[in-house]
């Protein structure tokens, strides 16, 4: 009999139980869930193996609060870390999930040596120069997602201000996880058709703007979270891509080594995603406006990184 495809998600909250539920209705692979929170994983993964008699699919779901069960991953989903609260500062939030990034990353080391480990966990960018560090992998192996998600809510505000399919819209947001990503107007069409000929340049603005805020809007509407759905959706996105090798060209937060004018730099750019994770990253040619941008939110990063090493 084939082995299955092996997945661990470090940590079961929304984004992490959520990414463990579409991995295994889509049947990309078992999944192991780990928290330090006793009982929740467990809990969780036994709800999500009882479903599996009405949804039919067959992927075993385990959860654990050690690493003993997640040996020999293919893939390694962190989501682990506190959000930001009140009264935090940017810097108090870079140690703790300095602290739980490096930690996870030092069990996936000795655990699941030739796995491909996606980063959810923030700041992004920063987080992604932790695991990095920690695990020791080649930069095709340890990568950020945070482009996917970006691009998905650029996509959706388009559809929604133009009333067409999601499917039809093609177009990508690259640089730092944050207020300094970078949609790319310019690049973005809707069934063939340049964006910039379907809407005037206010509308487009008012689109990237919302785009950039995405996630402190849904923050604000919950009041008590922050979302969860289409983060998890994004993780799985690449997941898949590179459990099935599908070759995908998606946006994803990467170690560049020269590319795009950047070296040694987590940054999101357009990467094509294998069984060996990033096999290439995609070059696009970028207007003056567009370099400056990205330039602003390589920057961005770059103080992040500066910022950790202090802390």
């Amino acid at each position: 009999m084939a082995r299955r495809n092996k997945v661990t998600v470090v940590g079961a909250g929304n984004v992490g139980a959520t990414t463990a539920h579409w991995i295994v209705t889509k049947e990309l692979a078992d999944v192991v869930l780990v928290d330090i929170v006793e009982g929740m994983p467990q809990g969780k993964a036994l709800d999500l193996m009882q479903s599996t008699p009405v949804e039919d699919f067959d992927c075993k779901v385990t959860g654990t609060n050690g690493y003993a069960e997640t040996e020999g991953s293919d893939v390694v989903v962190i989501t682990s870390g506190v959000a930001r609260k009140p009264g935090m500062s940017r810097d108090d939030l870079l140690k703790i999930n300095k602290g739980i990034v490096a930690a996870v990353s030092a069990e996936i080391k000795k655990t699941s040596p030739n796995a491909v480990v996606i980063n959810v966990s923030n700041p992004l960018d920063a987080m992604c120069h932790v695991a990095f560090d920690i695990l020791g992998f080649p930069r095709e192996r340890v990568i950020g997602m945070a482009g996917v998600l970006d691009t998905a809510r650029y996509k959706t505000f388009i559809a929604m201000e133009l009333g067409v399919s999601v499917e039809d819209i093609h177009g990508m947001v690259l640089g730092g996880h944050g207020d300094t990503m970078v949609p790319l107007p310019n690049h973005t069409s809707v069934g063939g058709i340049p964006l910039r000929e379907l809407l005037p340049k206010e509308r487009i603005d008012a689109i990237v703007e919302r785009t950039a805020k995405g996630g402190a809007e849904i923050v604000g509407l919950l009041k008590t979270g922050s979302a969860y759905y289409a983060p998890a959706s994004s993780v799985v996105a690449m997941v898949e891509s590179i459990l099935r090798d599908k070759k995908r060209v998606l946006p994803c937060a990467t170690l560049l080594k020269g590319e795009y004018g950047y070296q040694d730099l987590f940054i999101g750019v357009p990467c094509v995603l294998g069984t060996k994770g990033v096999e290439k990253v995609v070059q696009v040619k970028l207007d003056d406006h567009e370099k400056k941008l990205l330039d602003h939110s390589a920057n961005a990063v770059r103080e992040l990184v500066a910022a950790l090493a202090k802390v």
